[in-house]
């Protein structure tokens, strides 16, 4: 699911500024000391040309030196005095941007965090990244460089405009004569430059989710030795890319000459008829002089009005894109106030059905019970609804119909990080992050130990591996446990479920990709990791759930059989015949 930016041309959308501000509110204070330097600044830049026009009619002319010493200390005075506002201004808009950008990254990956798998099932990662950095950055830019540099010069622009009609309308409105061929030229190019940039907020988004997704499948890029089909894939985005921004070059290159010229054609306008004011002296030299410096200082934040315009018109669409993701109603609802200290294990499903998308169900009407201390095991083949069955017990998803209970309670009166606590994981597909071996099996949770560590990894025959490595549990694991065997990586998956002493044990096709030898170490620290506790087992080797007091087997989603491995083959139907084709070999010999 990739956002397309909305080119909806409101720029000072109430709604979205309105939310956008609500970042701003905690600092407040700063941002009226903003607004206040924004005031200042103007005033101080406006008033510089009018102080010289004195300084020219009633020093210079009249050969006054002390007057013009006077006048000296002054301008200098006012020029610090701007430098400073100047220098407080762009520190503190600044200031206010990264603080606004740190607070709203940090509310948008706590809301991240909390969405249902489902989301991150329909949307790139690269889309999410784009989302959290790229958009996030843009809303740093619309306070440092566009909204409070946009405020600033149009407040320039109207002390200019004020002084200059209160020095003489006539030559105000000859200076302002090229004005109109100005604000058109701008228009063009705010309405141009917009739409590129938003090409290449999507052509980013684009780059960033096809980057991040081939990396991390590099493996499989270079098995099917396919570098070359993907290399010319990411040429074509690449290119997308690189022609939006050389069309927003393209822009940049034609406006500003015109604007250029368009501002010379206005001063050198000004400067013949000013010319002939002096001559006549229909004015002074330094009236002609101050609008010399009016008409220099109007037109060059005229000139970054548009780009102003266009990175504030960015902010609102990045805005939009945060706030939409900021909406997503797509979270587990953690509602429930039942939190235990601990629990019996008892496990209920009754008449669920469930589905990723709507009505194409994947669970159809499943009913099963699961006594604390039993292990129960689910068979059949891909797709047909085993992981989605532990998904739900975790609330990973939520289900359409039915119920399921825990010790007699709805999973939804559970709080839930109560509820994750007491369920143990294992998945075939063990995800670990960078960092050390210590670090992925606590997940930064600081109250477990090194001796707890050590404890789990001896009941799990990891021990010896992790002692082999240097540094032991201070290893640094490469991205994704890149320098770890399949075996190694499985091993620790079970080191960090023993570690957290769940009630609840999931074991998700857990030795499907582990050796015989790897399986032969672990099946013992299984049985002794089970021993006491609610297991529910999903495998397609038979040979790890025989012992399992309850079997049951599915078919697209529904119950087919259930019952324990000596039950199910006397009964001679599927279950049979997958235990069969397992180990005919061995039934032959």
């Amino acid at each position: 699911m990739e956002d397309k930016p909305k080119a909806t041309g409101k720029v000072f959308d109430s709604d979205v500024l309105k939310r956008l501000f609500q970042f701003v509110k905690p600092y407040i204070k700063t941002f009226y000391f903003i607004v206040f330097l924004t005031f200042a600044s103007a005033i101080l830049a406006a008033v510089r040309p009018f102080l010289i026009q004195y300084t020219v009619d009633h020093e210079i002319l009249n050969n006054d030196w002390e007057g013009l010493t006077r006048m000296f200390v002054i301008l200098t005075v006012l020029l610090v005095a701007h430098a400073i506002v100047q220098y407080l201004h762009t520190y503190f808009a600044g200031w206010l941007g990264q603080h606004v950008v740190r607070d709203i990254r940090i509310k948008l990956y706590r809301h991240i965090l909390n969405l249902r798998l489902q989301f991150f099932d329909r949307t790139p990662i690269g889309t999410l990244v784009t989302r959290n950095v790229s958009d996030v950055e843009t809303l740093s830019d619309v306070f440092s460089e566009g909204l409070a540099a946009m405020i600033g010069d149009v407040l320039q622009l109207v002390f200019i405009l004020g002084f200059m009609f209160y020095i003489d309308v006539k030559l105000t409105l000859v200076s302002l004569s090229t004005l109109p061929l100005m604000l058109i030229s701008t228009y063009i190019f705010k309405e141009k430059i917009k739409d590129t940039f938003q090409e290449v907020r999507t052509a980013v988004a684009r780059l960033n989710s096809f980057v991040q997704e081939h990396i991390t499948g590099m493996s499989i890029v270079q098995i099917f030795n396919n570098e070359e089909r993907e290399m010319e894939k990411f040429r074509e985005i690449n290119k997308e890319h690189t022609r939006a921004n050389i069309r927003s070059v393209m822009y940049y290159s034609v406006y500003f000459p015109v604007a250029e010229i368009i501002g010379a054609a206005g001063l050198g306008l000004l400067v013949w008829y000013g010319a002939h004011g002096v001559i006549d002296e229909e004015m002074s030299l330094g009236m002609l002089m101050a609008f010399i410096l009016y008409i220099q200082m109007f037109f060059r934040p005229i000139r970054m009005i548009a780009d102003r315009f266009n990175t504030l018109q960015l902010g609102v669409v990045s805005t939009e894109r945060l706030m939409r993701l900021l909406d997503s109603k797509e979270m587990i609802t953690d509602t429930g106030t039942y939190a235990p200290a601990t629990i019996k294990g008892d496990v209920s499903f009754q008449n669920v059905w469930f589905a990723y998308k709507e009505e194409d169900w994947v669970l159809r009407d499943i009913s099963f019970d699961v006594k604390a201390g039993e292990t129960v095991a689910f068979v059949g083949a891909t797709g047909a609804g085993k992981t989605s069955v532990i998904n739900l017990l975790n609330r990973f998803y939520e289900i359409n119909k039915g119920h399921i209970l825990v010790d007699g309670h709805d999973l939804k009166e559970y709080d839930l990080a109560v509820l994750r606590h007491q369920i143990g994981v294992v998945l075939q597909d063990v995800f670990l992050f960078s960092g050390t071996i210590a670090d992925n099996i606590s997940l930064g949770n600081r109250s477990i130990t090194e001796e707890q560590m050590w404890h789990a990894a001896d009941l799990v025959g990891a021990r010896r591996f992790i002692e082999r490595l240097p540094g032991g549990l201070h290893y640094e694991v490469m991205e994704r446990g890149a320098t770890l065997s399949v075996g190694q990586r499985q091993l620790i998956s079970f080191v960090r479920a023993m570690v957290y002493n769940p009630q609840i044990i999931i074991l998700d096709e857990a030795t499907s990709s582990v050796d015989s030898e790897t399986e032969e170490l672990i099946q013992y620290a299984i049985e002794q990791l089970m021993r006491g506790r609610t297991s529910i087992v999903i495998a397609h080797r038979l040979s790890t759930i025989q012992k399992a007091d309850k079997i049951i087997v599915m078919e697209r989603g529904e119950i087919k059989e259930v019952g324990n491995h000596e039950e199910l083959l006397r009964h001679n139907g599927y279950y049979a015949q997958l235990y069969q084709m397992q180990y005919k070999n061995m039934i032959n010999l």
